[in-house]
């Protein structure tokens, strides 16, 4: 929105800033920083008035988060205008892949806040079917695949028109594999993967919410270099034109995410919700899609990763064996039963996350 004022820098210099994607970004993360600290308590406070006894916690579960009983859930839509409104102020509207990240996340949001809404009318941790969560997920991130992989076409041009329906593989320059039509589905996995080991991992104070700022930062990086035709060529990454502008949207979520850790942190005043992991798993997703970085995705996001496949495997080896693989999944639980502290499994899997990010973003060399 303010990039309007880029048209007045001959008058003032100043507004020639607004022509840099660094500078947007810096402004965004600072922004939506300040939007979740000063409406945070806010929000917290209406929340805790309409929510009553709050997020109901599982019986199963460890016995210290009885504790927590009566903490109002539903953080994420701290989150969520923290990024929208600074998205809105400092990024490039009319830029495609901006807007379609910011549909996902407010339609991933959407589904989210319906199932805590459930969740907290009903005092049951089961929320809405699976079912049709994954059907309306679905249905969102295979269009906003659909709308990126016309993007990319369009800016390739006739020199390679199938760019936007490829996957490509970290550690290879030249290996793209052209999916066609089929890659609209493998996006959208993508996206669909991303929100739900996003919404997995959310079980401890402060467990998610900083994995998806380094996993942000990390995006933010690439999404700048991928849309720099200079950076692109010097590293030999896929060069995505427009993907720049990315890097502005991560921006206002590393800042709200800073701004809802301040309430989150142990004890956490205010849960997560789904209304936040599904929709910030959605946008690093469709981030990662966008940049055609969907398999670095598996590496930066890979604690992430190792949350859902705990859960998968926990299922699939009680329905087929009978037995239980993890004390409890997914995994954080399972480190709690062992013995670990809460601060313990947050702490130290926070250190697996920089560490994994460290080794994505090594990929952009690696070549």
């Amino acid at each position: 929105m303010l990039m309007w004022l880029v048209d007045y820098s001959d008058q003032f210099q100043f507004f020639n800033l607004f022509r840099y994607i660094t500078f947007r970004t810096g402004a965004a993360t600072l922004t939506s920083a300040i939007i979740v600290f000063l409406f945070g308590p806010r929000i917290i406070a209406a929340l805790s008035i309409r929510q009553g006894r709050g997020q109901p916690i599982r019986a199963d579960g460890p016995q210290t988060h009885f504790k927590k009983a009566g903490t109002p859930t539903m953080g994420g839509l701290m989150i969520l205008t923290g990024i929208v409104v600074s998205a809105l102020l400092w990024a490039d509207l009319s830029n495609v892949y901006v807007v379609v990240t910011l549909l996902v996340t407010l339609g991933f949001g959407v589904i989210g806040f319906y199932d805590d809404y459930q969740k907290v009318t009903q005092q049951s941790h089961k929320g809405i079917s699976g079912r049709l969560r994954l059907i309306g997920e679905f249905i969102i991130a295979g269009l906003a695949v659909y709308f990126i992989m016309q993007a990319s076409m369009a800016a390739a041009g006739s020199k390679g028109a199938s760019f936007g329906s490829s996957l490509t593989f970290p550690f290879f320059k030249d290996l793209i594999i052209d999916l066609g039509w089929f890659y609209i589905a493998f996006g959208a996995f993508v996206v669909v993967g991303a929100g739900n080991a996003v919404n997995l991992t959310d079980g401890l104070d402060g467990l998610a919410i900083v994995p998806v700022m380094i996993a942000a930062a990390s995006f933010g990086v690439i999404s700048y270099l991928a849309g720099n035709a200079v950076f692109a060529n010097y590293l030999q990454i896929n060069f995505v034109p427009g993907t720049g502008e990315l890097a502005v949207v991560l921006g206002a979520l590393i800042g709200a995410g800073l701004g809802f850790l301040w309430f989150n942190a142990p004890p956490a005043a205010i849960f997560m919700g789904d209304t936040g992991s599904l929709a910030l798993g959605g946008l690093i997703g469709t981030v990662a899609v966008a940049t055609k970085h969907e398999l670095v995705m598996a590496i930066i996001g890979g604690l992430f990763v190792l949350e859902m496949m705990s859960v998968i495997i926990q299922v699939a080896s009680f329905k087929l064996t009978g037995k239980r693989v993890f004390l409890m999944a997914p995994i954080h639980h399972h480190f709690e039963r062992l013995g670990w502290t809460e601060s313990q499994v947050v702490i130290r899997f926070w250190i697996i996350a920089v560490g994994l990010a460290m080794l994505g973003l090594a990929t952009l060399k690696l070549r």
